[in-house]
């Protein structure tokens, strides 16, 4: 009895782990499968290469047409235009199968040269032009370090501008808020490239300073910059300057020019030109 009593404690036990395993994998959140990156999608005027293993005579080195056509050895025109690498290998090798060319083939396609997909970087960059889209995840700031970065006179704000789902797109972009702290705002406006998009950079915001001070000219008005600040840029009032003699003039809505005589506290705005005059005492 004490044998018998012994051995159900112990199948008790085993049932209970067992349940608690049971329960604890159950319970235990699965890893979310990370998101595939989209694949390159092949286009006219790619430059590829084809190799059937064990065929060299099936070897060929190519260009897609503008109809997004090859002509491959025994089987014709083959249109790979829009398709996927592996999608197109697939496509040839089915074509040699079915028609008995070859038994088992394999078939490699190795990209060579992108020139079916691009888009253009116009505007205040180091090196504007047109840049090929290696990769289907290719992003905003991806096609902006192609073209060298912002140049010195270039400013924040941007502009992509292209087609999607048949319609025209156009995004202004905010580049400080690609790199902020807000990962969310940062992911939307750091957007994937597409085929003839157009990525534009217009010029930095500029403010004019003249008369009395250490450093006239013009100069990049940076974000919040005051009155101030600007005169700061500057080099400061010379020994002739006085403060009370600042106007600032500055294009309305209408188109005039109005004169003020603002704290140095204010905001300047683009375009304004800061007028310090001479001190008659």
């Amino acid at each position: 009895m004490m044998m018998t009593r012994i051995s159900q404690l112990i199948l008790a036990a085993a049932l209970g782990l067992g349940a608690l395993c049971a329960q604890a994998q159950t319970a235990a959140p699965a890893k979310a499968a990370p998101a595939a990156s989209p694949e390159y999608r092949l286009g006219a005027g790619d430059v590829i290469r084809i190799v059937v293993y064990q065929n060299p005579d099936l070897t060929l080195e190519t260009r897609v047409s503008e109809s997004g056509l090859v002509s491959f050895p025994l089987l014709g025109n083959v249109r790979i235009g829009g398709l996927g690498i592996g999608a197109a290998e697939k496509l040839i090798a089915d074509g040699l199968k079915s028609g008995n060319f070859v038994k088992q083939p394999q078939v490699t396609l190795t990209l060579l040269q992108v020139k079916g997909n691009q888009a253009s970087v116009l505007g205040q960059v180091n090196r504007p032009g047109r840049y090929p889209i290696e990769t289907a995840d290719m992003r905003m700031t991806d096609l902006l370090a192609n073209a060298g970065g912002v140049a010195t006179t270039g400013g924040d704000q941007l502009v992509l501008s292209g087609m999607r789902n048949g319609k025209p797109f156009r995004l202004e972009i905010d580049l400080p808020s690609v790199f902020g702290p807000n990962t969310d705002q940062g992911r939307v406006n750091d957007v994937l490239i597409q085929n003839g998009d157009v990525l534009w950079v217009d010029r930095a915001p500029m403010v004019y300073i003249y008369g009395e001070v250490q450093r006239p000219g013009p100069m990049r008005l940076e974000r919040g910059m005051t009155l101030l600040q600007v005169l700061a840029a500057g080099g400061g009032l010379t020994q002739r300057g006085t403060e009370r003699g600042i106007r600032v003039h500055r294009k309305g809505a209408d188109g005039k020019v109005q004169i003020a005589q603002p704290n140095m506290d204010d905001r300047v705005r683009d375009g304004d030109v800061v007028y310090v005059k001479e001190s008659l005492f």
